[in-house]
């Protein structure tokens, strides 16, 4: 059994989620996670990962509930630790795992928000002034790509003859095609024929010829939300959720929706017939327009 430093172990753990191929921005949320856990522990006079407890670990949990809000920020941080110190004695780099008696907090599941026929109307019709926008709510409403997906859109993705969008993500390493309807495909057609001229492959730009990043979009979208008069409390995933709801309502099947949306797990996508009063499977629907 190695003496391993805290450390050192963080290195180790580090190393190892690279060498599984995980994504980069999966493993930049690990590390940072396991990070903020050893500066924690350090404090608190621990030098060695043999010498974590797992009262330790219950403690920094209560630090962290103190710190952040929000149960699923915990939960996701005491996950962390629990794959950290996993693979610390999966790996025999110590003699026991401290953190099998750390529980998880429960989480309150939130329902997703789908927005009805008069909302997204009305915030089509708030957006008609400015294209890119408009563009851009008709793009996550029609394929329900992810705002980060969206961001990271390039000019070569848009397949105007195929009637479809590539999509690769860094966050879930899945790489998929989803349909453009006749709604996106105007929409983004109109948007290009005013996109400013730039080196810059990706589709969505600032009127400064940078990339338009996820927060000013999301903040965009705020905006564009209030204006609508669509209430407090709605984001830009309810436009994803409302995508899906309606596929669904459409009959489309789940396993087809699930895979356009790029979801991971099949689970994940039928809480979503909550929503939905399927109609009869009728191989000849094609993708809803909203």
């Amino acid at each position: 059994m190695s003496n391993l430093t805290l450390q050192e172990s963080e290195q180790k753990f580090n190393d190892h989620l690279k060498q599984t191929g995980k994504a980069p921005a999966t493993i930049i949320a690990y590390a940072k996670d396991i990070e903020q856990l050893v500066e924690f522990l350090t404090a608190q006079g621990k030098i060695e990962a043999e010498t974590v407890t797992g009262n330790d670990l219950e403690a920094y949990k209560a630090y962290l509930t103190q710190v952040y809000r929000s149960d699923k920020t915990v939960s996701r941080k005491v996950n962390s630790v629990k794959s950290f110190f996993r693979y610390l004695n999966d790996n025999k780099l110590i003699s026991t795992n401290p953190s099998r008696i750390v529980t998880q907090p429960q989480c309150e599941q939130t329902p997703p928000r789908v927005l009805s026929k008069t909302e997204y109307r009305a915030l089509r019709d708030a957006c008609r002034g400015d294209i890119r926008m408009l563009a851009i709510v008709e793009t996550l409403l029609q394929t329900g790509m992810r705002i980060s997906e969206l961001a990271s859109l390039r000019l070569s993705d848009l397949d105007f003859e195929r009637n479809a969008i590539n999509i690769e993500t860094e966050d879930t390493g899945i790489n998929r095609q989803v349909p453009m309807n006749e709604t996106a495909k105007k929409t983004l057609q109109a948007y290009l024929k005013v996109r400013p001229r730039a080196r810059e492959k990706v589709v969505f730009l600032t009127k400064t010829c940078k990339p338009f990043l996820v927060r000013n979009i999301r903040k965009s979208l705020d905006r564009y939300f209030r204006l609508a008069g669509l209430g407090t409390g709605i984001k830009v995933n309810d436009l994803r959720h409302t995508f899906i709801v309606e596929q669904l309502r459409a009959g489309l099947p789940m396993v087809y929706v699930s895979k356009i949306v790029g979801h991971k797990r099949l689970t994940t996508t039928e809480k979503y017939l909550a929503f939905v009063q399927l109609p009869d499977y009728d191989p000849t629907i094609k993708i809803e327009t909203l």
